[in-house]
């Protein structure tokens, strides 16, 4: 249960660093609650998952999920750059993600 906890606050920290993008500097009322409100969720479930699981373990997870979702969103949302070196970066990222959770005991 942990590391799905993991996982889905990864994906809230998606939410809020995407959220930074159109909340225009947190000058927007609307996106900035959603921002902050991702940040808030984000932390609360990454907090419940360090019970569990090792601190260093899950923050490397958590960024990871983090890194990869807002730079594939940041590629489709907002004409990021799709570079054959970024995707292999990308890429090196994912599979750091996956050797952790194999590594440190997750299914």
């Amino acid at each position: 249960m942990s590391w799905l906890l993991l996982f889905v606050a990864g994906l809230f920290e998606v939410g809020w660093a995407i959220g930074l993008e159109y909340s225009d500097g947190l000058s927007k009322p609307l996106p900035t609650a959603g921002t902050v409100l991702s940040l808030a969720v984000s932390m609360v479930l990454l907090a419940r998952a360090v019970q569990d699981l090792p601190i260093g373990t899950a923050y490397a997870v958590w960024t990871g999920i983090g890194a990869v979702g807002t730079a594939a969103l940041g590629i489709v949302l907002f004409d990021e750059p799709a570079t054959s070196a970024r995707l292999l970066f990308i890429s090196v990222i994912v599979f750091g993600i996956v050797g952790l959770h194999f590594v440190s005991g997750g299914y």
